[in-house]
């Protein structure tokens, strides 16, 4: 199952596509497994996985099926026209045969304890909330659910979502009745609650808006575009960083990313969407302060300063000793 190991010690899997199928308009679910049959590394609800979609592609899907089956994998992938080819390639090359190279799988997105939950998901982003749910009315905590979407016809997993149990489902349909009732989701502050929340920036930003009374550590979300409340990646001033593996010292100059440098002096580096959001470049930091600028790190893993995403973060310190 294993192909090989890249330099920064990720392994990565050869997957085979055993079922496709579609599930809403530009929308198609893929089931994968190892060639060889064999278990699959364990995973939790909110993770994702890379796939290495050619030679220069590597993008994140989340796992959409169940955390208990240790022989597939399941993603959903909507095609998107605007998009940078990732979605493009899954829809016109990934059949049922084809094989595929991943990476993890990796969760930033983590399902914490509560007392109950409210599950926030816009479009594509019901994926990594699915899983949430099923861990959710398993362990027989309460739970709602609001999903909006364009239309039902474009809204994957929709009578899944119906069909979950003892919970709250509310679905949106912006051509029926309009987009998500934020109002009436967290209108009413309630301690111990957790919300995660999925889906485009608008709606991220209009959650992150509406919760701003919550409890701090209430709200958790999930990006696919970087945070526009992030400083530009690239903006500030130079600084010194040390690659320890590698044994390398250089400039970070204004206007260049660790990445960029690390390239320039052959250290090879696995990055994906570069703009902060995919957590495919989070590096290990042994010395120095890091200004985090990604949309991926909680608080508390900010706090401890041991990782950074050196695709759009950087250096308060002068000097960062990077684990490379």
């Amino acid at each position: 199952m294993v192909m090989r190991v890249i330099e920064d010690m990720k392994t990565e899997l050869l997957l085979t596509v055993t079922e496709r199928r579609d599930v809403a308009d530009g929308i198609v679910e893929l089931a994968l497994r190892a060639p060889t049959g064999g278990r699959l590394p364990s995973w939790t609800p909110g993770a994702h996985i890379d796939l290495v979609l050619g030679d220069q592609l590597t993008r994140q899907y989340s796992l959409c099926g169940d955390p208990s089956d240790e022989w597939t994998w399941r993603i959903a992938v909507l095609r998107e026209a605007e998009g940078r080819g990732g979605s493009k390639y899954v829809h016109e090359h990934l059949t049922v045969g084809s094989t595929v190279a991943s990476l993890g799988p990796r969760n930033h997105f983590e399902l914490r304890s509560g007392s109950d939950f409210i599950f926030i998901a816009g479009g594509i982003g019901i994926t990594p909330i699915l899983p949430m749910i099923a861990a959710t009315e398993k362990s027989g905590h309460t739970w709602e659910l609001h999903y909006g979407g364009r239309c039902s016809e474009s809204m994957a997993f929709v009578d899944r979502v119906q069909q979950l149990g003892s919970g709250n489902v509310t679905v949106y349909t912006e051509s029926e009745n309009g987009r998500i009732d934020l109002d009436s989701a967290l209108g009413t502050v309630r301690p111990g609650t957790q919300i995660y929340c999925c889906g485009p920036s608008p709606l991220l930003d209009a959650v992150q808006q509406r919760a701003v009374e919550w409890p701090a550590g209430s709200l958790v979300v999930e990006r696919f575009a970087a945070d526009p409340s992030n400083a530009a990646g690239a903006d500030g001033p130079g600084f010194e960083v040390v690659f320890e593996q590698s044994g390398t010292t250089a400039v970070v100059p204004p206007g260049r990313s660790i990445v960029e440098v690390a390239e320039e002096h052959g250290i090879s580096v696995i990055t994906s969407c570069e703009e902060g959001v995919c957590g495919t470049c989070e590096t290990t930091v042994l010395e120095g302060e890091v200004d985090h600028r990604d949309s991926v790190l909680s608080a508390e893993e900010r706090g401890s300063g041991s990782s950074m995403l050196i695709c759009v973060s950087r250096c308060n310190s002068g000097r960062l000793v990077l684990d490379l």
